[in-house]
């Protein structure tokens, strides 16, 4: 298997491309710019790397239930963080609640 790091990565045609004479505002390098399906690739490529190398982990579900038990606990420890989180959840409810009625009447 080839190494990804040393591959040069092959330009993007884009079907909407720009005139010359309108700049685009981003720049069609990196990563974040590519084909989706350009990126998939590359990112199966690393994965498989990881795996060959022995330095990927894959979560069982007891750890993955222990992980996200541990982040909850770290972030409810954080009393204005969760008042805000409950505060915008009630406030989106009525919202949503108001809308129906206002559709149920018309």
């Amino acid at each position: 298997m080839e190494d990804i790091r040393y591959q040069t990565a092959t330009p993007v045609n884009h079907a909407s491309e720009k005139n010359s004479d309108q700049k685009s505002k981003h720049s069609k390098r990196g990563f974040a710019s590519m084909d989706p399906e350009q990126q998939r690739a590359i990112s199966r490529e690393g994965g498989k790397a990881a795996h060959q190398q022995g330095v990927a982990h894959k979560f069982t579900s007891e750890e993955a239930r222990a992980a996200g038990k541990k982040g909850g606990e770290a972030v409810s420890r954080n009393r204005e963080h969760m008042a805000a989180i409950g505060r915008k959840g009630g406030t989106n409810r009525g919202k949503k609640k108001s809308s129906v009625e206002n559709d149920n009447q018309q």
